[in-house]
């Protein structure tokens, strides 16, 4: 019974992933019989592996587009955060606010970054329904990243406006073939776009952007080590050839005549 039980597992499991074959639960049980214990337990693990990678991958693409939209939001949001800090009066206050919100906003750009990731996995861009333009949209957010870590955003303005190009374009990436696409398969008047689109429908297209996004990737990535490793020998070398500020002279005390 146990063994029947750890193949139906195995049978929903190629079934979640593609294989809709009707006699495969017939094929697992006829060989239900034959397998050894150690056997139904190697099933069950692989069974719940591919089922726990399958739950987070899906997770991941279902949560995206709240983070995208939250990182908009902080980003374009800057006016509202600075109009509100003028008001203050407190300056403590005002200070909290102010790195509050850059925490959160600079921290959502990371975390999304980072689990914009799947992109560049081929399997799961073979696999799997994400837009056909996901890896550009966080080769964008990188971008957006190196420029905040490069200059002063927040007070130089052609920073500012930079940045922000960068992470409307990576929104529009991410938007258009999330909404139209991914999400509108089912509708009959969107099935050119949905099929062009999406990733597992077209797979040699998302394929060939996911590589070359990958090496703008590693090139941005290759700049902010260079660019990291120069400033810091820079810095070092400045401390090392600046002499130390030398001692003011101390005045011999004098004995009071008694």
């Amino acid at each position: 019974m146990c063994c029947k039980v750890a193949l139906v597992v195995v049978a929903l499991s190629h079934i979640s992933s593609g294989n809709t074959e009707i006699n495969t639960f017939e094929h697992v049980l006829k060989g239900s019989d034959k397998m050894k214990p150690d056997q139904v337990a190697q099933a069950i693990t692989q069974a719940l592996v591919q089922g726990s990678a399958q739950w987070m991958v899906a997770t991941i693409v279902a949560f995206l587009p709240v983070l995208w939209t939250m990182t908009l939001m902080l980003h374009l949001g800057r006016p509202y955060i600075l109009r509100t800090l003028r008001r203050c009066g407190l300056r403590l206050g005002a200070d909290i606010w102010w790195m509050s919100y850059l925490l959160m906003r600079d921290g959502l750009i990371l975390i999304t970054f980072a689990l914009s990731w799947i992109f560049f996995e081929p399997n799961i861009v073979a696999n799997y329904a994400l837009p056909l333009t996901g890896p550009l949209a966080a080769l964008c957010l990188l971008l957006a990243l190196a420029v905040k870590l490069s200059r002063r955003v927040d007070d130089d303005v052609q920073a500012y406006r930079l940045a922000t190009a960068f992470l409307v374009g990576g929104a529009t990436f991410y938007y258009i073939p999330q909404v139209f696409a991914v999400e509108a398969a089912s509708q009959p008047y969107l099935g050119w776009f949905a099929q062009n689109f999406t990733s597992n429908t077209n797979i040699p297209v998302a394929l060939g952007i996911m590589w070359v996004a990958l090496a703008g990737v590693i090139a941005v990535a290759v700049w902010l080590i260079v660019r990291a490793w120069m400033s810091a020998t820079r810095t070092m070398t400045q401390r090392l050839t600046t002499p130390p500020p030398q001692a003011r002279p101390t005045q011999e005390q004098v004995p009071a005549i008694q």
